[in-house]
């Protein structure tokens, strides 16, 4: 790796610890502002004061404001994230480790199918311009990009586990199925492969295949209509132009060689878009009742779960600065011409 690259890493580095620092301080006041009590919301309306003055000190939910910061903050960076305020109090670090992979499980085949999908169709869309295809698949990506996350989850679950009864309508996995599988990794995919239990593989793929679908095909309208634009300027270049001149063939210049010059703008779009993908699993796992970070989040906002709230969205911001380094080092590999 050479001194610039090197530089350039660190800086990175040194720069996403502020930003994570703002957003999740941003987190904390906001939720105290925000109207409800975690401590009421978990006994319930009928809970008398000094019941509520009890696990507030129990929790430290009684010392200043500045304090609590403080405190979570050190929490924070020490990657103590504590106990939940509600439903058991569990620590929340094995609530996250156990709903991790599900988000991951879900959003890296949504985020596959978005690329590859997107990717090639704007490709063919350009090499058909002014055709039926083109005209066809411009209409796609504005229409898919146009139905809500959540509507477009509604529709296959009429239709396919309704309807049609093909695929399972919500949750990672038949409940019988689950109970006979070793998880060591909570990746039910993976964890099926590993043991070779080829029935729960099977469950958990036909689970799999709604959401993903449903959260891969919302952003693709974006990575198709990207890559048609690209593609169509790089194909008027000069080097194009000579390529057809020397009888190398359409299809080759268009998706081997055209396609990879336009895959800059691409690369800085899936990186950006897999943050966008994170949030809209928030959506897609609360409609298909899937158990992830999303759907988690969601439950403890609901309850006003601070500690939860905070480390939730803290692990959000962790993965999104990650992918941005991680796309950043990338633009070295596809373009040489770029160095830090």
């Amino acid at each position: 790796m050479s001194s610039s690259l090197r530089n350039f890493l660190i800086t990175r580095a040194v720069l996403t610890i502020p930003m994570v620092i703002i957003l999740i301080t941003m987190v904390f006041f906001v939720m105290r502002i925000l109207p409800g009590d975690p401590i009421r919301s978990e006994l319930g309306p009928k809970a008398t004061e000094e019941q509520v003055e009890i696990i507030a000190e129990r929790l430290g939910l009684n010392k200043p404001l500045y304090q609590q910061y403080f405190e979570f903050l050190w929490k924070m960076i020490t990657l103590d994230f504590g106990n939940a305020l509600t439903q058991g109090e569990r620590p929340i670090k094995d609530e996250l480790l156990e709903r991790l992979p599900a988000t991951l499980e879900l959003t890296i085949p949504a985020m596959a199918l978005t690329a590859v999908f997107g990717i090639f169709a704007g490709a063919y869309a350009a090499k058909n311009r002014k055709k039926g295809q083109d005209y066809g698949l411009r209409l796609f990506s504005i229409a898919i990009y146009s139905i809500p996350i959540f509507v477009l989850g509604l529709v296959f679950q009429i239709i396919f586990a309704v309807r049609l009864n093909i695929l399972p309508i919500a949750g990672r996995m038949d409940p019988i199925l689950l109970i006979n599988l070793e998880t060591p990794t909570n990746f039910y995919v993976l964890d099926s492969i590993l043991t070779q239990n080829w029935a729960a593989l099977k469950s958990a793929l036909q689970h799999l295949v709604l959401p993903a679908v449903t959260l891969g095909l919302a952003l693709t309208g974006v990575f198709i209509r990207l890559t048609r634009v690209n593609m169509i300027e790089m194909q008027e270049s000069d080097f194009i132009t000579a390529g057809r001149a020397r009888g190398i063939p359409e299809g080759r210049l268009t998706y081997k060689h055209a396609l990879r010059n336009t895959f800059i703008p691409i690369l800085t779009l899936l990186g950006l878009q897999f943050a966008i993908l994170i949030a809209g699993a928030v959506l897609t796992e609360t409609t298909f009742s899937w158990p992830g970070m999303g759907r988690y989040l969601v439950t403890r906002i609901q309850l006003r779960d601070y500690n939860a709230v905070q480390a939730t969205i803290g692990v959000f911001a962790l993965f999104v600065a990650l992918i941005s380094v991680l796309t950043d080092i990338l633009y070295a590999f596809v373009d040489p011409r770029i160095r830090y």
